[in-house]
């Protein structure tokens, strides 16, 4: 293949298209539902709107430049490899100082952010209790920017290092030439459910009793669908039908694309890859209620508030 998903090599006509919109579209976004028809609850976290990101601007330097000197500019605050978080929950900006990535327009005032080396995903997960909602898309931006940057400061075709370009938003190779972009690896994370019970997992790095969704990247070459009935197969051994995909989930450890999908299963019957799995089982409506609820008497702890595994779990019940 000539080009990386991460790498131009001319025209995409994708890409093209995308770049005539400078702000977001004003149309109500489509409406999510179950497959019966039946609305979900809110968005996963990290979710929504965020910034206006003004993608016109991020080829005109000079604009950029006039941008980062207006008084009403800000630049988002890091501390010790994470965008920081004031006592109201809320992002902190500061003056303009090293505005390497331009994140784009709140209303009409610009936002910028410096590249600091990113915190390990483990330091991030003890503050996103404490964060926002409306500003955790914005976080998820920087972060997955961070991290991507960290990570590709040299070309991946010739080996020489590369410089920022866009506002932050590509990287151009100081030898040959080739321009990259911040790439997202896509995950699917579903439900197989088998009549009214659901299968979860437990990872070895999960804390004490926690269960969750099961997850895996998608392969070269595979449909979300495809994806998520091998991940099934390899890790819990059963085949299921009627994939369906329900949300997506920005996650900038480092920087995926969570995709949320339930799938019914054609047998309760587990094999488990102890390799991938400390343990999987079957969970009853009653047992996921109690376990979303903190109740004492709980078969296991739930993912966290700011996974979207959460938000699986919630619309599973919501679903009468």
């Amino acid at each position: 293949m000539a080009a990386s998903r991460g790498t131009r090599a001319g025209g995409n006509p994708l890409t093209t298209s995308r770049k005539r919109a400078c702000r977001p579209s004003t149309a109500a976004p489509p409406r999510r539902c179950w497959p019966s028809g039946a609305p979900l609850p809110p968005e996963p976290f990290f979710s929504g709107p965020g910034l206006d990101r003004a993608d016109l601007l991020r080829a005109r330097p000079e604009q950029l430049a006039a941008l980062a000197s207006r008084a009403d500019a800000r630049e988002l605050q890091w501390a010790d490899g994470l965008p920081q978080i004031d006592t109201d929950g809320r992002l902190a900006w500061g003056d303009v100082r090293n505005p390497q990535v331009f994140l784009g327009l709140d209303g009409e005032a610009p936002r910028f952010s410096p590249l600091p080396p990113a915190s390990p995903a483990g330091v991030a997960f003890g503050l996103l209790g404490q964060l926002d909602g409306k500003d955790a898309p914005l976080f998820a931006c920087a972060l997955s920017l961070a991290n991507w940057h960290s990570r590709h400061g040299f070309c991946s075709a010739c080996g020489e290092a590369s410089d920022v370009v866009r506002g932050g938003w590509s990287r151009r190779c100081s030898a040959c030439g080739a321009e990259h972009f911040p790439r997202c690896d896509p995950v699917v994370i579903m439900l197989a459910m088998h009549g009214d019970r659901l299968l979860l997992g437990r990872q070895p790095h999960y804390p004490p009793g926690r269960f969750s969704a099961l997850a895996g990247f998608v392969e070269p070459g595979e449909t979300i669908e495809a994806a998520v009935a091998r991940e099934l197969m390899e890790e819990a051994g059963i085949e299921v039908a009627d994939v369906r995909y329900l949300a997506s989930q920005p996650w900038p450890f480092p920087s995926s694309l969570m995709i949320g999908a339930t799938a019914r299963a054609l047998s309760d019957r587990l094999t488990i890859d102890f390799s991938e799995l400390d343990d999987a089982r079957w969970f009853t409506r009653a047992e996921v209620e109690a376990a979303l609820a903190g109740a004492e008497n709980a078969l296991f702890l739930p993912p966290p508030r700011f996974a979207i595994a959460r938000t699986l779990l919630e619309e599973w019940l919501a679903l009468k």
